[in-house]
């Protein structure tokens, strides 16, 4: 959709790894979030201090391998639809040299806590999220 992408390398812990050595299925949210923080703080700082908040309202995951402790990790994210009060974010999580491990997405609202209901994507996110900015 845009020019919009983020990358981050994302260190797997002994603790990640299921019976079968490599990491749990569950364990792929985790390093979704972990990423999409990353994201956040470094890309959307100013609109973490507004009284709007993003929720995580649906979140999807198709796995392609197995990640096993001494695989390299990062996540590339890119916005992948942008609606009037929500986003679209996709994920790649690959080992940077072709081995794609997962591809996922997550949709995210816009959220006033004050009213308690969804809120129209500020401008300025709106411009950061289209690659404008």
């Amino acid at each position: 959709m845009s020019e919009f992408q983020f990358n981050t390398p994302i260190e797997i812990r002994f603790a990640d790894l299921d019976a079968y050595g490599h990491v749990n299925n569950a364990v792929f949210f985790s390093y979704l979030e972990h990423a999409r923080v990353k994201l956040f703080q470094q890309r959307f700082g100013p609109f973490l201090e507004s009284d709007v908040l993003f929720m995580v309202v649906r979140s999807e995951c198709d796995y392609r391998a197995p990640i096993e402790l001494d695989d390299s990790l990062q996540i590339s994210i890119s916005v992948e639809q942008i609606k009037f009060t929500s986003f679209t974010f996709s994920y790649r999580l690959h080992d940077g040299n072709g081995k794609l491990f997962a591809e996922a997405k997550t949709v995210m609202v816009s959220y006033n806590p004050q009213v308690k209901k969804p809120a129209t994507i500020p401008v300025k996110l709106r411009a950061v999220l289209k690659g404008e900015i």
